[in-house]
């Protein structure tokens, strides 16, 4: 079975400079996800503190 060649040899298909733009969205949207984890945990430690 031939193997088809995509943008590029790319695997996802994508090209060099929408995988590039998906990465910005993807790493924006974990750091906005962390950021919020991150305030809930001290909102709950605030409320009800852990390991004191």
């Amino acid at each position: 079975m031939a193997e088809r060649q995509l943008h590029g040899g790319s695997n996802s298909g994508l090209t060099e400079a929408e995988a590039q733009e998906f990465h910005r969205h993807y790493s924006a949207s974990m750091l906005a996800f962390v950021g919020v984890a991150v305030f809930a945990h001290i909102l709950v430690w605030a409320w009800r503190p852990w390991l004191s």
